[in-house]
């Protein structure tokens, strides 16, 4: 990639990247997110009268009943995502799974897409560095239907090699893309440089190395191993009983291989110091990603820094654009994961003077305390817009399944509020301080424009 390094600390391993934290819009293609779907209840998730969690064939089952609509959103979670990998395996899950969209054992490619267009449902499936999710979204009258579609191809993709080399293709053109968009280049700077070392450092999606190496004898061999009841979570989010949910399960992938996996929390990351990396590129502006550790997502925390994450974000609005207008877009992103990271993102032609401007806003978090008033505007504000962005059925299964894993209960989602809520002006000043620091930056631009010894005074 013509990668120019100046670091202190670890560098940058091109051979790596990670999912995009939530500014920018999720990608297109195979790997995105079904289609959009009705609202769900307005009650969101604030009922756990409406949430029970069984056991089917030794999976766990959380069921969430929702009369709202009828749409059903069935999210099963392969658990252990980059943990499950090693660098020569990166990929191969996802490669795995959607080879199996290209024939089953029951539905060969062409039936199951006509199956699929007929029912008007959609599987998705998108991989992280903490579980690999393949996502269902039907009718209640087409649930069963797509259902089975979704168990063959888990438990019997056929795996053809000429459809394996077609996505084998797909993936590395993708991979190759990345360079070709800064935002994505950046994103794939910044994780690896903070994770290095790290599990999370690994790539789910594979790396053009590792994805042209995989053979189809590799998947198969992945398949049987990994395959197992021990690796997963289903979440069901719609108007669908249990009785159907657990005969549904039991009759397909319960009858998969038990498996001794075991969910934990992988180890937090090394305790690095601040560091950079520069990718040099000819733009018509540049882009800076910042990225800082976080807690766990157990810890109390966990709140207070995605709250600190929100002020900096707006007073960096404010200042940044809409008082000095140098930049279209900037933010502080919180990252959801076992352990969190926060971040300092601009797209600007001045980064030397909005690195200035950052600096100062962090201090400013840091050193001073948001008015009782201003935290009780920004949690109004904070808690509107994320039930917005998590009012679907698929999106309320992703907030069952985090809570679930991230947290130890699922019932943690339904108490998002009430924690909000708790977190007081000191909590947000005891985050900032603790955690808003040692940041690993990513650079992509003009390397005049920059000045290293800016990026290494947060």
């Amino acid at each position: 990639m013509g990668l120019t390094t100046l670091t202190m600390g670890a560098t940058a391993d091109a051979q790596t990247t990670r999912t995009a934290p939530p500014r920018r819009p999720a990608p297109s293609g195979p790997a995105a997110r079904p289609a959009a779907e009705p609202p769900a209840s307005p009650a969101i998730m604030g009922d756990d009268s409406l949430t029970m969690k069984f056991e089917v064939s030794g999976i766990p089952v959380i069921l969430r009943r929702v009369t709202a609509n009828n749409v059903v959103a069935a999210n099963l979670y392969l658990l252990g995502g980059v943990r499950q990998l090693t660098p020569q395996t990166q990929g191969i899950e996802l490669m795995l799974l959607e080879a199996s969209e290209r024939g089953t054992r029951k539905y060969p490619r062409d039936l199951l897409r006509t199956r699929m267009a007929a029912l008007g449902s959609a599987i998705g499936v998108g991989a992280g560095v903490d579980w690999t999710s393949v996502g269902l979204r039907a009718t209640t009258t087409g649930f069963d239907s797509t259902w089975a579609i979704l168990a063959d191809r888990l438990m019997a993709p056929r795996l053809d090699p000429a459809e394996v080399e077609l996505v084998r293709e797909q993936f590395v053109t993708g991979v190759r893309q990345r360079k070709d968009s800064p935002d994505a280049l950046l994103d794939f700077l910044a994780d690896s440089i903070a994770f290095s070392g790290h599990p999370y450092a690994l790539e789910p999606t594979g790396t053009e190395a590792t994805l042209s190496a995989l053979t189809v004898a590799d998947l198969k061999a992945y398949h049987t191993a990994q395959m197992v009841t021990s690796r997963m979570l289903l979440v069901v989010v719609g108007n669908v009983s249990r009785s159907k949910v657990e005969r549904l399960v039991r009759e397909s992938i319960g009858r998969l291989p038990r498996g001794s996996y075991a969910w934990s929390l992988p180890e937090p990351p090394a305790d690095l110091p601040g560091a950079y990396v520069v990718e040099k590129r000819q733009l018509p502006t540049n882009y800076l990603q910042g990225y800082f550790h976080g807690p766990k997502a157990t810890s109390a925390d966990y709140t207070a820094l995605r709250l600190a994450c929100a002020v900096l974000s707006g007073r960096l609005f404010g200042e940044v654009r809409q008082r000095r207008n140098l930049s279209y877009s900037v933010n502080a992103p919180f990252v959801e994961r076992a352990f969190s990271l926060g971040g300092l993102y601009v797209t600007t032609t001045q980064p030397d003077d909005v690195l200035a401007i950052m600096q100062q806003q962090v201090r400013a978090l840091q050193e001073g305390i948001i008015t009782d008033e201003g935290l009780d505007l920004l949690r109004q504000q904070f808690i509107v817009t994320y039930f917005l962005d998590n009012e679907t059925n698929a999106d309320q299964a992703n907030m069952l399944a985090r809570a679930e894993l991230y947290q130890g209960d699922f019932r943690r989602a339904s108490r998002f509020v009430q924690e909000l809520r708790a977190v007081t002006p000191q909590d947000i000043q005891r985050a900032a301080r603790t955690y808003l620091k040692q940041v690993r930056w990513a650079y992509v631009g003009d390397p005049a424009k920059v000045t290293p010894a800016r990026l290494l005074r947060f």
